[in-house]
């Protein structure tokens, strides 16, 4: 200690041109100079380490062992680094703890031995190796397959884990090819031709669909989503794939489902005295109610593609929620055709049991509000928060969706529709009310035929099957569901629940979806 202080303006001399922090112990690990760096990085005052053990600048936790450390390194009295290939800390006045890398150099001066220590402040280090660890855990572990491949050879350089997985190659054996080798459909001419727009800078990323072959020779679709990146200074392609199997699966399936319901219920109306009138309608109604949804999808998709700047955001969120909205549409018609194969076939199982009737009104308003117009509004019923109701919950959501959708469907802007609820002494009574355009009184008596639209309501989506399975369902568990109307004026459709059902649940495991 002496002869440091003897020497201090040597050793302050030499050591504060120094960036990294000096702190030098004696042979008992008592410190006896420091300079300003490491003052500065532990938090003390000028001489205020000086006499301190060097256990000080050590969380506690390590104390145990780093004496024993220390000792064993002066004994050897080698230049080495500290706590190699171990995560080392250093901790401030504080108490705050902090990531530190340090250099012992033993010494000896007028018979002493000494330990200098070069201490550095990595607290920034780890914190860019922590970000780097996790962006690289994140690209490795994503289930989508990520693929960087070189500019000019097209070889592949990092694969991650989910690509290796699905195309069924090793990370070894894909850095010897290139997206041509997974690629059966595509070769290398038609290949720089996809990519050239970005290449030439035209566009920042591109986008398209193609088939991929795993090693075993099985082909899957997938959407793949390519754009130039920068690794180091080496320029690469960056590729996101997607395996868009499911969704092929889902359209095939989509495709076949509407083909064997459109057949099953053309050989139905076969069996109608009304044949060809039906058969004229059902064509029809298939190629409007479809076609319709489908162009304004297919239009979306089209625009979208044209919106590929971000201040363009707006526009393509408008696009996709109308591709949202018509999917849904079709997925309701679909449920509709399904519905009515299974009232036909008898494969319909109920599930009788007693909830509130609030909680049921109150989910059906809920999704309705989405559908309203400009000005429209639902008028709540007031009497029904303790009123426990006996029914298939699922069948009964399904008739107050079907008739409430179709009161805002049919009414104008601007206009009101109203719900009741009346208790009585043998039954439940629901009605829906509305001043839409009201029902032709000539059409009136096919309203719950199937397929049949009212000659005002043909400007309107629909397909004219949703009153007939509401009434068939309702009938099915023994209640029933009638209606009063007037052209122009609007429309009344009740609803009557006994309060005893007249249906057998014996045998009956299964629910109606």
């Amino acid at each position: 200690m002496q002869v440091f202080q003897k020497n201090s303006n040597i050793f302050n001399l030499l050591s504060e041109g120094v960036s990294e922090g000096i702190v030098v112990v004696n042979s008992e690990q008592i410190i006896v100079a420091t300079n300003s760096s490491a003052r500065e990085m532990f938090g003390y005052d000028t001489d205020e380490l000086e006499g301190k053990p060097l256990d000080t600048l050590i969380p506690s936790k390590y104390h145990h062992s780093h004496g024993g450390h220390v000792d064993h390194f002066i004994e050897k009295s080698e230049k080495r680094q500290m706590a190699k290939g171990r995560d080392l800390s250093g901790v401030r006045k504080n108490g705050e703890e902090f990531p530190v890398e340090a250099g012992l150099n033993p010494f000896k001066l007028y018979g002493s031995t000494y330990v200098m220590a070069l201490v550095i402040d990595i607290s920034e280090r780890k914190a860019r190796e922590r970000e780097l660890s996790h962006w690289a855990q994140i690209f490795d572990e994503s289930l989508n397959e990520i693929f960087i491949f070189d500019k000019q050879t097209l070889k592949f350089i990092n694969v991650n884990q989910g690509a290796q997985h699905n195309i069924g190659y090793s990370s070894d054996e894909l850095i010897k090819l290139t997206p041509i080798d997974i690629k059966p459909d595509i070769d290398e001419i038609a290949f720089r031709k996809l990519i050239s727009p970005l290449l030439e800078k035209t566009e920042k990323k591109i986008q398209f669909e193609t088939i991929h072959q795993r090693k075993d020779g099985s082909r899957y679709p997938v959407e793949v989503h390519l754009q130039l990146s920068n690794l180091g200074d080496r320029e690469v392609f960056l590729a996101i794939i997607l395996d868009i199997t499911e969704r092929h699966n889902y359209t095939e399936k989509l495709e076949k489902t509407v083909e064997k319901r459109t057949k099953q219920l053309t050989e139905a109306l076969a069996k109608e005295k009304e044949l060809n009138e039906l058969k004229t309608r059902f064509l029809s109604l298939v190629s409007h109610e479809f076609k319709t949804p489908l162009s304004s999808i297919l239009t979306s998709i089209t625009l979208l593609g044209k919106y590929t700047q971000t201040e363009q955001q707006k526009k393509r969120d408008k696009h996709v929620d109308t591709i949202r909205n018509k999917v849904k549409y079709l997925d309701t018609i679909l449920n509709d055709f399904l519905s009515v194969e299974r009232l036909e076939s008898g494969k319909v199982n109920y599930k009788v049991e007693t909830f509130p009737l609030s909680k049921l009104v109150n989910e059906v308003i809920y999704d309705a509000n989405m559908l309203l117009k400009t000005g429209q509004r639902i008028n709540y019923p007031s009497n029904i928060d303790d009123l426990l109701i006996k029914f298939d919950e699922k069948t009964l959501e399904l008739v107050l969706s079907n008739l409430i959708h179709n009161a805002i469907k049919y009414s104008p802007e601007d206009s009101s529709i109203d719900l009741y609820v009346e208790e009585q002494t043998d039954k439940l009574v629901l009605k829906v009310v509305d001043k839409g355009i009201g029902i032709p009184k000539e059409d009136q008596k096919h309203i719950f035929n199937r397929y049949f639209r009212a000659e005002n309501a043909l400007l309107n989506q629909g397909t004219g099957i949703g009153l007939n399975i509401a009434k068939q369902h309702l009938e099915n568990l023994g209640a029933s569901l009638e209606f009063t109307s007037e052209e122009n004026k609007g429309s009344t459709f009740i609803v009557n629940l006994p309060k005893e059902l007249n249906y057998s649940l014996e045998n009956e495991t299964n629910t109606i979806n």
